[in-house]
């Protein structure tokens, strides 16, 4: 409810506000501005108020092909992201080469830091206790595996492997 109201509050006082610092006299020119800064503040207010700044990930439900199911044990690898791929604006689709016996499932951690979205993926059993994991349902489709994983508020992001901090390829958009 908050979002709408912000979002209405952005629609109607915005543009009156840009018309009074145009046309407006000095007084008016101040409370306009005052306005527009009060507007930002409350979006920023939002976006915190919104969710955990700490890694974000949750679950997605997606099919495997039945012509391509994935082994009931499989090795344990920490598979790179050959790509990542930003989805209906609002998930990260991220995909490698898919090993013979591939997992069915990939345990994944989103960490996002500045402008920065580290990537760690874990196939098979994980030992020790690690925070913010969640296994995700692993699609394989010709030779190539991936999952969706949904992105954190406060994009844009540019994606990297937690692990060595290389960039991950862009595959483009859709959505």
């Amino acid at each position: 409810m908050l979002a709408i109201s912000l979002g209405l509050a952005w629609l109607l006082l915005a543009p009156i506000s840009l018309w009074i610092l145009i046309r407006g006299r000095n007084l008016a020119r101040a409370g306009a501005l005052l306005t527009l800064v009060l507007l930002e503040g409350g979006t920023i207010a939002a976006q915190d108020l919104g969710g955990d700044p700490a890694p974000a990930v949750a679950a997605h439900t997606v099919t495997t092909p039945a012509n391509a199911q994935a082994p009931a044990t499989c090795e344990e690898r920490a598979p790179v992201p050959a790509s990542a791929r930003i989805i209906a604006h609002r998930d990260l689709r991220l995909t490698w080469a898919a090993a013979p016996d591939e997992c069915g499932t990939a345990k994944v951690v989103l960490a996002p830091q500045g402008r920065k979205l580290r990537v760690w993926i874990h196939e098979g059993p994980l030992k020790g206790h690690h925070d913010h994991v969640r296994t995700l349902p692993v699609a394989l489709t010709a030779g190539s595996a991936s999952l969706d994983v949904p992105l954190p508020p406060g994009g844009p992001y540019r994606a990297v492997d937690g692990r060595s901090d290389h960039r991950i390829p862009t595959a483009g958009a859709a959505g």
